[in-house]
């Protein structure tokens, strides 16, 4: 099943570069450096400091009616204002539609607040011509009670170009049939020149846009890309993050 979305509106040039222990591919268990083991386990996330950077996107019509209303995933990244979510390019490509993000939602809640998206930052590559090895988008969000959504919840980097599979990433994504989010470690794979890959089980609809986290709290990867993030639950994707995204980033930080 494709991880579709719904859902200008900047671009830029195109990218280069349920249960709670649900199965187990691997009887690895990752280092320090890599993130929590064991590899290829998909389980529930526990509510950190770290992972309530993760959120679930929703139509705006939904910021009042809150469970059962996500459709993909997004995350909180570093900028200078403090503003900025990155997300796959697919889950907000719908200029006419207003979102809201809701950071560390769980069961219906939003302990950090409903946030409204603003301006969205796609490559000219998925604007155009929805190529997979564009599907990678930042959006802005605005203030809520005049503070960013950086002070509330914290960010991670975001990192273009780093080497596929150097470490192991923590992918953390929000199932559209579940109101919990749920995380699997493993190291990730080259499919082509473009798209990477992660072996985790149950990465159903609605996990779209999910970062793909190392061990030094560094985006390095965003669900998303061939197949829209994969034709299977246990197989997913996202574009190889290099000089595009790079540019994508430094766009949205500059503008939003």
């Amino acid at each position: 099943m494709k991880r579709i979305s719904r859902i200008t509106v900047t671009s830029r040039p195109a990218l280069l570069g349920a249960v709670v222990m649900l199965a187990v591919t691997s009887a690895s268990v990752a280092s320090a450096d890599d993130g929590p083991g064991p590899f290829g386990v998909t389980a529930d996330v526990v509510a950190t400091r770290r992972t309530v950077r993760v959120g679930a996107l929703f139509g705006a019509d939904r910021a009042d009616k809150l469970p059962g209303g996500h459709f993909c995933t997004a995350s909180v990244v570093d900028s200078p204002k403090g503003n900025l979510l990155v997300t796959a390019a697919h889950c907000v490509d719908g200029a006419a539609s207003k979102l809201v993000f809701a950071p560390g939602y769980r069961d219906g809640q939003a302990p950090y607040g409903v946030w409204k998206v603003g301006k969205r930052y796609l490559p000219d590559g998925w604007a155009k011509d929805k190529d997979e090895d564009s599907d990678l988008a930042f959006v802005s969000v605005e203030n809520l009670h005049g503070k960013p959504i950086e002070d509330a919840v914290g960010a991670n980097r975001f990192t273009a170009g780093t080497a596929t599979g150097a470490t192991a990433v923590t992918v953390i994504g929000y199932p559209d049939s579940r109101d919990v989010p749920i995380s699997c470690t493993n190291k990730p794979k080259a499919h082509s020149r473009t798209q990477q890959r992660i072996d985790c089980p149950a990465f159903t609809g609605g996990t779209s846009g999910s970062p793909w986290i190392n061990g030094d709290d560094q985006v390095v990867g965003v669900l998303g890309g061939h197949e829209q993030g994969g034709s299977t639950d246990d197989v997913s994707y996202s574009v190889v993050l290099g000089k595009g995204a790079a540019e994508l980033y430094k766009d949205a930080t500059a503008n939003g």
